[in-house]
């Protein structure tokens, strides 16, 4: 059972604090991949909620990997956003801390590989479609920007 579905259990509807990863992938042409999610209708990044037994790094990859099959390498850190208002169903609250990264792809084949897509595709910054959270807007924002955080005086650099 994921560490999420045992705190709501123990919780229920309660405001928590969750912490999640996303990942910006880009094609040749700088368009970044979204995910068309199936809960809201919404477009977002590839990642999601941490489990215990999750890194931040093995969060974003395993997310992606999920999500769209793609097989990713991480290469740098886009930094940390705060979404204090993120809501799922119409009474499940939680504060989200999303830690955002770059990726490039390794391997595999991208496809629909989970009930959480609807569908991916590539969009350009200037045509964006309705974003599903504050802290995927800013990240998108962040990268295209290249208002990326630094750690200990550098670049992530996985």
């Amino acid at each position: 059972m994921s560490y999420i579905k045992v705190i709501r259990e123990k919780v229920g509807n309660d405001w928590i604090i969750l912490n999640a990863c996303a990942v910006v992938i880009t094609n040749d042409k700088n368009q970044i991949l979204l995910q068309k999610r199936s809960d809201n209708k919404l477009w977002g990044l590839p990642g999601g909620l941490m489990e215990l037994e999750d890194t931040i790094e093995s969060c974003a990859i395993r997310e992606v990997k999920e999500e769209t099959n793609l097989d990713v390498e991480l290469d740098m850190f886009i930094g940390i956003f705060n979404n204090p208002f993120m809501r799922w169903r119409e009474k499940d609250y939680a504060r989200i801390i999303s830690y955002a990264f770059t990726g490039k792809v390794i391997g595999s084949k991208m496809k629909i590989n989970d009930h959480e897509s609807l569908e991916l595709k590539y969009f350009d910054y200037t045509n964006l479609p309705l974003i599903h959270s504050m802290d995927t807007l800013q990240i998108i924002e962040a990268y295209y920007h290249q208002e990326f955080q630094l750690i200990e005086g550098k670049r992530y650099h996985g």
